[in-house]
């Protein structure tokens, strides 16, 4: 596996990223389908991303696991 990124000094957190998509109009289904897409096309730059805002390795890969099977269909 890829190391992760690392964050930058004063890096941004998930609640702002989460922020940063509403404010461009993303909803819970959009974000849903952002993340099934990263996971689907980049699997590993989806988990070195969770990584980078902060998320321990159980959470990232929940996360993971959670965008394969909602998936599951819409492709």
């Amino acid at each position: 596996m890829n190391q992760p990124m690392n964050p930058p000094q004063g890096g941004i957190s998930k609640e702002q990223w989460v922020e940063l998509f509403e404010a461009t109009g993303l909803n819970e289904a959009t974000m849903q389908r952002w993340h099934q897409l990263f996971e689907a096309r980049y699997p590993e730059g989806h988990a070195s991303f969770l990584t980078w805002l902060g998320e321990s390795a159980q959470e990232v890969e929940r996360i993971r696991r959670w965008s394969r099977e909602s998936a599951t269909g819409q492709e």
